[in-house]
């Protein structure tokens, strides 16, 4: 069980990754797999954007819920 959820973690991780990456560059929001990346974020990082403001328009819910899920991957996982 732990094996299983480490590796949904992971991609959920590489998701969050991209679009980190995607903030930085100039992308087109209505491509299909862009819409794709915001639908499977958007109900992690939304919640989290109400904690935590945008910063000079910076916004670290991305940076924050990565760490959520690699304490969740280190500790929790970990002890299955």
């Amino acid at each position: 069980m732990g094996h299983f959820l480490g590796k949904i973690i992971g991609l959920y991780e590489i998701a969050l990754i991209i679009r980190i990456v995607l903030s930085w560059v100039p992308h087109n929001p209505y491509n299909q797999a862009i819409q794709f990346l915001y639908k499977i974020t958007d109900p992690v990082l939304n919640p989290v954007r109400r904690y935590i403001p945008t910063f000079r328009g910076i916004d670290f819910s991305p940076m924050a819920v990565l760490f959520g899920l690699w304490f969740i991957k280190k500790f929790i996982i970990n002890m299955f």
